[in-house]
């Protein structure tokens, strides 16, 4: 047993089947004439799944991952030099529902103005266990839920014990689904603090929160530096051109700094106690903004995945300092596309496209 091991742990408590996905929502997703069925941004927006859900969903895809039943290589990633788009692609198998599964990401316009860029990402599903394609659909609303989903849980087992109060960095898309989730992994927080320069955004932050936590207060904070020193939780979703940039020297002792987007500086990650990532190969292939000057990155202490599967631990002491590294798990994708295929099918959304005949 290593030093990050809990006592008397040998193998990670595997999950029991999701919820809100079964192994027969698989099947009856798999079409047996090769049709696929196509579901659109349209076809989702109204499919209501709660932050619970989610979480069970994503907490089911990372453990099966850390038992090794999942495959999630390497994200591939192309950039033309004049930075004009960046387009990426993830292949993963989820062991657990049996299910292949491509997610592609396409973002345009990247070198001018905010209002002409453009982002399309979709997700495919393929049932191995009849070799049958399954759905084609709009991924941005499943991306929209995992990635503030997988920092709640980062918060729930990386956060110091008693943390009652958190700061929000960022009130882009990842910003305005963070607090939900939050509140839903760690509900003693009683103090909630968001950094954010564009109004609607910060009002698009609040609605959120107030939909589904109407009790709770929102505390709108313009010392960044005072804000984070004051936190027991700091979630940095901001943009790439955001100049928010919390350095580690702002941070007292036992705080956990979730980086999903922008608004870390890198000496949050090298002064850091504790480095854990979703994935240090994702970690160390887009992190190359946060290296020293001799362009190094401080080792990964552990990924996230076995810390959920109890294998590994997420911090040592109430007084460390952990830095939490959140990049996409298309294993995390694949448990959330079904149970969106699922409703939307039983719904008569979507169109069945015969690609393969």
């Amino acid at each position: 047993m290593t030093a990050d091991q809990h006592p008397g742990t040998a193998m990670p408590n595997l999950p029991k089947r999701t919820r809100g996905t079964p192994r027969g929502a698989v099947q009856e997703l798999s079409a047996a004439d090769g049709t696929l069925h196509v579901l659109s941004a349209g076809d989702l927006a109204d499919i209501d799944i709660t932050p619970a859900d989610v979480l069970s969903a994503i907490e089911c895809a990372y453990r099966t991952l850390a038992a090794g039943r999942s495959d999630n290589p390497r994200r591939l990633t192309v950039r033309p030099r004049d930075g004009h788009s960046v387009s990426s692609a993830m292949l993963g198998r989820d062991g657990f529902h049996q299910v292949v599964a491509v997610r592609t990401t396409y973002k345009h316009g990247l070198d001018g103005p905010r209002a002409q860029q453009r982002a399309y990402t979709a997700l495919t599903l393929y049932d191995d266990a009849t070799g049958r394609p399954m759905v084609m659909m709009d991924c941005a609303r499943i991306g929209a839920l995992r990635t503030p989903a997988v920092t709640a849980l980062l918060a729930r087992e990386c956060a110091r014990p008693g943390a009652r109060s958190a700061l929000l960095i960022g009130t882009g898309t990842q910003g305005r689904g963070t607090l939900p989730f939050l509140l839903t992994t760690l509900p003693d927080l009683d103090r909630l603090m968001l950094y954010g320069t564009h109004p609607a955004g910060i009002a698009a932050v609040r609605e959120a929160l107030r939909a589904r936590a109407p009790d709770r207060d929102l505390e709108v904070v313009g010392d960044l530096r005072a804000a984070a020193g004051q936190a027991d939780v700091v979630v940095a979703a901001a943009g790439a051109r955001s100049r928010a940039a919390v350095e580690g020297e702002w941070l007292r002792p036992g705080t956990l700094s979730v980086l999903v987007g922008h608004g870390l500086a890198p000496s949050a990650l090298h002064r850091a106690d504790r480095v854990v990532a979703t994935s240090e190969t994702q970690m160390r292939a887009t992190a190359t903004d946060l290296a020293d000057a001799e362009g190094r990155l401080p080792a990964v202490d552990t990924e996230f995945p076995p810390v959920l599967a109890g294998i590994t631990v997420g911090r040592h002491s109430p007084e460390e300092r952990v830095f939490a590294y959140n990049s996409s798990l298309v294993v995390a994708d694949i448990p959330l596309g079904l149970r969106f295929a699922r409703l939307a099918v039983a719904r008569g959304l979507g169109t069945r496209v015969p690609l393969w005949r």
